[in-house]
C-alpha cells in the first residue's frame, strides 16, 4: 500500500493553467496562480491573480488541468462587465468597483484602460474620455 502511494506521489504532475471548454466549443483558460474555485448550483467562479470570472456551469462542457494555455484570451479595453460593448454600463461597474460597492465583479485587464498596471480613479476618466470621442 505504501509502495503504491509512493509511486502515485512520484507521477504526480504540476500545471499552469485551468481549462474550460464551453458548450459552444470555445474555450476559456485561467492561470493557476492563486486559483479558487467556487461552485453553486448555477455557475462556477473563478478567482486567480488576474481577476475573478464566472461562468454559468450550463455552459461548461469539459474542464481539464493543462500546462498549454491555448489562444491568447482577447481582451476588450473598457469592456469592464464582459458584454462585449464598451458603454456607459462599463463606466457604472468600474465606479462600483472603485468604490467597494457588492463585491462588483469585473476584467481587470479591460478596466486598466489607461494602461497603467493600476486600477484607479484614472481608468474611470480614461473610459469616460473613450466613449466621449468614440461618438465623434
Amino acid at each position: 500500500m505504501l509502495i503504491a502511494l509512493v509511486a502515485m506521489v512520484a507521477s504526480a504532475e504540476t500545471y499552469n493553467y485551468l481549462k474550460f471548454t464551453k458548450t459552444d466549443n470555445s474555450t476559456v483558460t485561467y492561470s493557476m496562480e492563486g486559483l479558487k474555485l467556487t461552485y453553486d448550483n448555477i455557475n462556477v467562479t473563478i478567482t486567480n491573480a488576474e481577476g475573478t470570472a464566472t461562468l454559468p456551469l450550463a455552459q461548461v462542457l469539459n474542464m481539464e488541468f493543462t500546462n498549454d494555455p491555448g489562444a491568447t484570451p482577447i481582451v476588450l479595453i473598457g469592456d469592464v462587465n464582459r458584454d462585449g460593448e464598451v458603454t456607459i454600463g462599463d463606466v457604472t461597474v468600474l465606479a462600483d468597483y472603485m468604490l467597494g460597492e457588492n463585491a462588483v465583479d469585473i476584467d481587470l485587464a479591460a478596466a486598466d484602460v489607461n494602461s497603467d498596471n493600476d486600477i484607479t480613479i484614472g481608468d474611470v476618466t480614461a473610459l469616460i474620455d473613450m466613449l466621449l470621442n468614440s461618438n465623434k
